[in-house]
């Protein structure tokens, strides 16, 4: 069942925690990717030095001001895209980095896309998955309640999850220590 806006609109920290074990899913021309969710971080408000939102409401964050379930994609290193998903109440700019899923459909359509046969590979870290699911900034402001990239809940069991520091934000002071981070505990494709 497709992940309904309520979901989105709760505390970050609750919904990056809850994501864990949902299905990231990804309609396009060439094909459809299904990935369970194996790793999230949070991103709470202006006060979070880590948070994009911590330089003020710009051009490009603007997305993340608005209303919860709509996808926030931004390009780091000039390479890299970045899958969020925009949480809480609109004006408070929160959301929840999909760091690395499961590849479970559109195998042969993620190897090509990834350049590798290593299914470890594929979605083990935001740009992996950015590069194998085709996320860019065209999807940027995409609504996640929609048909073109959504996330499901299969009705499983809820993960054992494992909770550490944010990775990479060593420029955010004493926000890098926040346990903001969240995994399946024990799974192989999670990021290194």
């Amino acid at each position: 069942m497709k992940l309904r806006r309520s979901f989105y609109e709760q505390p970050t920290i609750e919904v990056a925690r809850q994501l864990l074990g949902k299905y990231l899913i990804r309609k396009h021309p060439d094909g459809t990717t299904v990935g369970r969710i194996v790793e999230t971080e949070a991103y709470i408000g202006p006060q979070d030095k880590a948070c994009h939102a911590s330089r003020g409401r710009t051009p490009r964050t603007e997305i993340m001001f608005g209303r919860a379930g709509h996808a926030y994609v931004y390009m780091i290193y000039g390479f890299h895209y970045m899958l969020n998903i925009v949480t809480e109440a609109a004006d408070f700019p929160a959301a929840v980095l999909i760091r690395a899923v499961e590849p479970l459909e559109g195998l042969p359509l993620m190897q090509s896309r990834r350049q590798t046969e290593q299914l470890r590979s594929l979605a083990s870290g935001p740009g992996k998955l950015c590069r194998a699911f085709a996320i860019d900034r065209t999807l940027n402001g995409n609504d996640v309640c929609g048909k073109v990239l959504y996330l499901d809940d299969h009705g499983e069991p809820a993960p054992k999850v494992m909770t550490t520091p944010r990775i990479g934000v060593d420029y955010a002071g004493k926000w890098k220590h926040k346990p903001w981070r969240f995994l399946i505990k024990g799974n192989k494709f999670v990021s290194k």
